[in-house]
């Protein structure tokens, strides 16, 4: 049974790096106004969605604050 060989760690870094690169050359890219847009997007719903966990991490600290003191 013979032993097969195996490509050396550079080979399969330049295999890496090359199909990576060829990986990236199809990637749909957003154009500046769209990136802007969506940024925008991600930074309003992250924000309400902070505001809506704050207020019902208080509501649920409120309830069991009234649980434990009864």
């Amino acid at each position: 049974m013979a032993k097969k060989d195996k490509p050396s760690i550079i080979d399969r870094l330049k295999r890496f790096w090359r199909e990576t690169v060829g990986e990236l050359r199809k990637v749909s890219w957003p154009t500046m106004p769209e990136a802007l847009a969506l940024t925008r997007i991600v930074l309003i719903v992250t924000f309400l969605m902070s505001l809506i966990l704050g207020l019902m991490d208080f509501v649920f600290s409120q309830l069991i604050g009234l649980l434990f003191r009864a």
